[in-house]
């Protein structure tokens, strides 16, 4: 039996790991990059979070920030945070952004 070249040219082409996938969400971003640090709650009481003495995500300093504010924060970093830059796509950083605001409610 004879198998039509575009079903084996898909069939192959799913096979192929794709590099970090552009579409991870915020959420799952935030937890492989930020939640070892910030905490699932955003509140910063992880032992890492204490002892750099992370500010809450909650907090109003944070809370009041423009989007543009805390995206460049998460792509240079700040105080003891990293830099991501080069490591998560700008659509990464901005899906993060958006999954912090979830996080302040």
């Amino acid at each position: 039996m004879k198998v039509p070249f575009a079903i084996l040219a898909v069939l192959c082409l799913t096979a192929i790991p794709l590099p970090a996938r552009a579409q991870d969400s915020g959420a799952d971003t935030y937890k492989a990059k930020c939640q070892m640090c910030h905490g699932a709650d955003g509140l910063g009481n992880t032992p890492v979070g204490k002892m750099a003495k992370i500010v809450s995500l909650k907090d109003p300093t944070v809370v009041n920030a423009t989007d543009a504010d805390l995206f460049a924060v998460v792509k240079n970093g700040k105080n003891k945070m990293p830099a991501n830059n080069g490591k998560l796509t700008e659509d990464q950083m901005t899906a993060v952004v958006a999954y912090i605001r979830t996080l302040q409610k």
